[in-house]
């Protein structure tokens, strides 16, 4: 039993992601995770905010406007 009065040693996980790391013996720290959580914001944030390519905002329009027809 660990501190928590509850067997294993996966304090403030869940039972599915301990067992997943049991199964495939993968784990990463609590740093290394914020390291990458991080990372992801930094990269996301930069691609919002990049402009709407003009071909999107013509596709975007033709669509709600129904100017586009269905194939078939």
């Amino acid at each position: 039993m660990n501190q928590d009065g509850k067997a294993g040693g996966h304090r403030g996980r869940s039972r599915a992601r301990a067992a997943h790391d049991t199964v495939t013996g993968a784990s990463l720290s609590d740093h290394t995770q914020k390291r990458i959580g991080q990372h992801l914001r930094t990269m996301y944030d930069s691609v919002v905010q990049q402009p709407v390519p003009d071909r999107f905002r013509d596709l975007i329009a033709q669509l709600e406007g129904g100017d586009i027809a269905p194939k078939g």
